[in-house]
């Protein structure tokens, strides 16, 4: 289906319509979590960031509840309210996996929201598209190490879609607020720097909590060498974009997906690129000859 046009009825019918058909059904309980090995046990028991995880996913079901009621465009609504319980059932996925492999990790408070609720959501959205573009990569990074069995990641899996649904909805969601408010691409992208700043900022400030233990608030995968020996910026980065890429085929191209993250990080690695081949080139007996 080719793209319809961003901030139409038509547009906004096919997204919400689109994230109601690719619900998926499920419960969290009845999933088939594997019998894992004590060596398997120590390695899931000590990835840093599970207090992160539940706090994160607990927090983003809260966001969305707390803001669907002010919705008054009906589809809109009723696709933001699935949304909502989807991001719950994320936080009773990860209690459940807490729970079953006696993880270290304890319900927090919620903190209070801001009274623009609206800006909470965007803000949470755009954080959302960041740290699921990281986790990607991570995600990828860990299976191929075979960190943990691979019925595990089965699981994980089908959290990885609902995420990559919600962030192509957000995506949909807000090139249709923006244009029905006026605003032309150009200010839309600019608009979206700034969410993935604030984004970026919270993450920055995680990493720096993160430092002490039990102490989480928002999560963004930020420890991937814990899974491979072999990390490296630029493979992680190359993972992030080709991940995402890949995951992102499962949507109908009729609707809008992220571009400004893959945008840069495709220049950062075309930047990588011209750099490794600068530093090949001007080791010795690697240049011209006289």
């Amino acid at each position: 289906m080719s793209m319809i046009e961003p901030g139409s009825e038509e547009h906004k019918r096919y997204f919400c319509q689109q994230f109601i058909d690719t619900h998926q059904v499920f419960n969290p309980e009845t999933l088939p979590w594997p019998e894992l090995t004590e060596e398997e046990l120590t390695r899931l028991r000590a990835v840093p960031f599970w207090q992160e995880v539940y706090h994160t996913e607990r927090r983003a079901g809260a966001i969305v509840d707390a803001f669907t009621p002010q919705i008054i465009d009906p589809e809109v609504k009723e696709a933001v309210r699935l949304q909502g319980y989807e991001e719950a059932r994320h936080a009773d996925l990860i209690r459940v996996m807490i729970e079953r492999y006696g993880l270290t990790a304890e319900k927090q408070p919620i903190e209070k929201f801001p009274a623009d609720l609206e800006k909470a959501f965007i803000d949470f959205g755009f954080g959302e598209c960041l740290d699921a573009f990281l986790g990607f990569g991570a995600f990828k990074s860990a299976r191929q190490s075979r960190f943990l069995p691979e019925k595990m990641f089965e699981i994980f899996d089908i959290l990885m879609f609902e995420e990559t649904r919600h962030i192509v909805f957000f995506i949909n969601y807000m090139a249709w607020r923006e244009k029905r408010r006026g605003l032309g691409r150009a200010r839309r992208s600019f608009k979206s720097l700034h969410f993935y700043l604030r984004a970026l900022s919270r993450l920055l400030g995680m990493v720096r909590r993160g430092q002490e233990p039990n102490d989480g608030r928002d999560f963004a995968v930020t420890q991937t060498n814990l899974f491979l020996d072999g990390f490296s910026f630029r493979g992680f980065v190359e993972d992030c974009y080709r991940e995402n890429a890949r995951r992102m085929t499962a949507f109908d191209p009729g609707l809008m997906q992220p571009r400004l993250l893959p945008g840069i990080a495709d220049l950062a690695l075309k930047g990588l690129r011209v750099w490794d081949a600068g530093r090949s080139l001007g080791k010795p007996g690697r240049g011209r000859s006289a």
